[in-house]
């Protein structure tokens, strides 16, 4: 609830500070005297669009501030605005305030910090209706209607099952969205994974053959070369010619010259050995080296084959690595992505029947809602006309829209396709009929003025459970009714204000006389300035007031003041007793 009001340099007020306690609040004095201007300067504290010329003359900028207690009820919403903004400081206060200055500029702060027009606006909607001239009214927002119709039906448990649901909806349309979304993509990389496993499996690659495999080529492609060395190479080792001796030839006849030193010197037996064992070495060099001769080829065909063999093996490592154990890495990367995408495509099918069983589950639980919500609507209805036949609206009625619309993604019914929302499959409007023999038309359309506030008033009595916005106010709420009708008006009042913090402008001393807390505003001169100023009434001050409001300061007028408390009185202990 609204806990301090100042308001400083705005029209005629110079410098006004309010502290409010709960209850019933009211405000009397003369027309012109700023009732409204407070009003005003509220509108302009919630969001409202702000006017420089609202700036007091001689000053260079208005100053609005408010200090807000928030209530249990609406902490949640209040407190997920402010910190998507970081700007949450105490958790049970909310303070906020609008700088209008002469050139233009205006200023919104929350909680002392600056902040957007938009958030002061969506804020000041959960703190503070207002009835009246005002546009900023919770019952003429068509999205609220749901909400207060659920709250007054006692729904509350009903709707969570439905949102659970719906939420439960909203997550796997999500993900079957993006799946398929992805579906042609996945199909495309699929198709592209295969080709990549058939590629590298009909390479039928061994991890070790890259090096065989080059040096190989390496004989092949010099075959002839290779057998020309060799036959070099085994020539010098045992040349079959008599004019150039080999070197086995030579080395035989180092050996015999050697044994015959040893027999002349024993010292020379291990040389013999030595040259013995060098013959031998050359025999087995020369052996293997016709083996290697016999054993090469020039095989063009097969010099064709290890090059195309080695060209795959080069294409595969471009395409999937830098070697062969890569490329055979790759194949089984493949197989398991290929997997994975195999799966998604059954994951689709999976949540598509889950959405399927959601929708069917959300049909039921959203008929059932719907059911209960046009019994309500029928007892809120007829709750809403007693009202305003109290109220001296005889005639006047209140009906409720609730419909369904299609929607091809929506709710299976009866072989329709219903929309759904968070609240379910109903959208609700109210309607009213003001005046006898006038048709329902939509609240939101309703003319503002003396009978749009009745008529708030009677849809607030009834919804005062339901409606969790902790402050109203109501601006000059008994214009067009008689005192008769204002006495059942301040009683309806002050009855809301059992749930809320009621704030009411009225010239209608019977209304006034439930006020739990009474205001005087009245225009003084002080240097030659006009100035709005604001005085807390006691009792007596009170009955002095409602005497002028009565036509005078007179005896015969104060003692019927005193008489309309003494009965505003005796009707308020009776409703708490």
């Amino acid at each position: 609830m609204l806990q301090e009001l100042r308001v400083r340099d705005f029209a005629i007020i110079e410098d006004l500070h309010l502290v409010l306690g709960g209850g019933f609040i009211v405000f009397t004095g003369e027309t012109g005297a700023g009732k409204s201007i407070i009003i005003d300067a509220m509108e302009m504290l919630l969001g409202g669009r702000a006017d420089s010329t609202a700036v007091r003359a001689g000053a260079d900028a208005a100053l609005i501030e408010g200090i807000f207690a928030l209530d249990e009820a609406i902490r949640p919403e209040v407190h997920r605005l402010l910190q998507a903004e970081d700007l949450l400081e105490d958790p049970a206060t909310l303070i906020l305030s609008r700088e209008i200055r002469r050139e233009g500029r205006n200023i919104c702060r929350i909680n002392g910090r600056v902040a957007t027009l938009g958030l002061l606006s969506s804020l000041g909607e959960w703190l503070v209706d207002v009835h009246g001239q005002s546009e900023h009214l919770s019952l003429r927002r068509v999205s609220e209607h749901i909400n207060l119709l659920d709250r007054f039906a006692h729904l509350g448990e009903a709707r969570a099952r439905f949102q659970a649901l719906f939420r439960d909806l909203r997550h796997v349309r999500e993900e079957l969205a993006a799946l398929r979304q992805q579906e042609q993509e996945l199909a495309q990389r699929a198709d592209y994974l295969r080709y990549q496993i058939q590629e590298i499996e009909a390479a039928r690659l061994q991890s070790d053959e890259e090096h065989g495999l080059l040096e190989e080529r390496n004989r092949l492609a010099n075959a002839e070369r290779l057998a020309r060395l060799a036959v070099q190479a085994l020539e010098a080792l045992d040349s079959s010619q008599d004019q150039t001796p080999g070197a086995r030839d030579m080395l035989g006849q180092a050996a015999a010259s050697l044994d015959k030193l040893a027999q002349l010197d024993s010292s020379m037996e291990a040389l013999h050995a030595e040259a013995q064992a060098l013959i031998e070495g050359a025999g087995d060099l020369a052996r293997r080296l016709r083996l290697y001769q016999e054993a090469l080829e020039f095989n063009p065909s097969r010099l064709d084959e290890v090059e195309d063999r080695l060209a795959l093996i080069s294409d595969l490592k471009r395409k999937y690595g830098g070697t062969l154990e890569q490329v055979i890495a790759r194949e089984e990367q493949a197989r398991h992505e290929l997997e994975n995408l195999t799966n998604a495509t059954e994951r689709m099918a999976v949540l598509a029947g889950e959405e399927a069983s959601l929708l069917e589950r959300l049909a039921q639980a959203g008929q059932e809602l719907s059911e209960a919500r046009r019994e309500a609507g029928a007892r809120l209805s007829a709750a809403i006309e007693a009202q305003l036949e109290d109220l001296r609206m005889q005639g006047a009625r209140f009906g409720l829209d609730i419909r369904w619309e299609e929607d091809p993604q929506g709710a299976p019914i009866d072989g329709c396709r219903v929309a759904l929302t968070p609240s379910g499959l109903d959208r609700v409007e109210f309607l009213v009929a003001p005046n006898p023999g006038e048709g329902l038309k939509p609240l939101a359309k309703i003319a503002s003025g003396g009978e749009a506030s009745r008529l708030m008033l009677g849809l607030k009595s009834v919804l005062a459970q339901a409606d969790h916005t902790p402050t109203l106010i109501f601006d000059e709420i008994d214009q067009g009714i008689g005192g008769r009708v204002g006495a059942v008006v301040g009683q309806k009042l002050w009855a809301l204000a059992r749930a809320h913090q009621v704030l009411c402008i009225t010239h209608l001393p019977q209304l006034a006389a439930f006020g739990d807390s009474h205001f005087r505003v009245e225009k003084v001169v002080r240097g030659g300035r006009t100035i709005t100023h604001v005085q807390a009434l006691a009792e007596q001050e009170r009955i002095v007031e409602m005497a002028v409001m009565l036509g005078g300061n007179n005896d015969p007028n104060r003692q019927s003041a005193a008489e309309l408390l003494r009965a505003a009185t005796q009707i308020k202990a009776q409703a708490t007793g």
